[in-house]
């Protein structure tokens, strides 16, 4: 059997072309907002030209508030002796609210460009188990965003 070249699905038809960003001077303290809010895991980062810089999201967050021993390269893989309370980790995450989420975005996050196959993306996106970034190479801009749920829903309207 011969696979049709004329339906080959790419990442730009089933990303969210209207992703929710952050603009890398926006703070800490907003992306919390935002994250919270709308229980993102994850938020791109973009610069004034909608070019793609990094993530912002939950493992920021958890990075910001751990302490310091447990986060860095080579850390501590169990801190059982820490007892920490909520309000310390307020405290903590409240010191760093005015800086710029690019202070703890990360920048090594997987992307995919627009035309990416499908499986290729589906695939990526099973190997970070986090949504991804579409990138347009040549420029850095961020054309969306790729979830488990768009694609579920992409494969879910298809009639068989």
């Amino acid at each position: 059997m011969q696979k049709n070249n004329a339906h080959r699905v790419t990442a730009s038809q089933v990303m969210d072309s209207n992703p929710s960003i952050l603009h890398m001077d926006e703070t800490i303290g907003y992306g919390v907002g935002l994250v919270m809010k709308h229980r993102y895991r994850n938020i791109p980062v973009v610069d004034s030209e909608g070019r793609y810089h990094g993530m912002f999201g939950v493992n920021s967050l958890l990075r910001l508030v751990l302490p310091q021993a447990a986060v860095f390269e080579r850390g501590l893989s169990s801190i059982p002796f820490v007892a920490e309370s909520l309000r310390d980790l307020r405290i903590r995450l409240k010191s760093v609210e005015d800086k710029p989420v690019t202070y703890c975005m990360s920048e090594h996050i997987e992307v995919v460009a627009p035309d990416t196959l499908l499986v290729e993306t589906m695939l990526k996106l099973y190997k970070t188990r986090s949504s991804l970034p579409v990138v347009e190479p040549e420029s850095g801009r961020l054309y969306g965003m790729i979830s488990y749920w768009d694609i579920g829903a992409k494969i879910l309207e298809q009639e068989i």
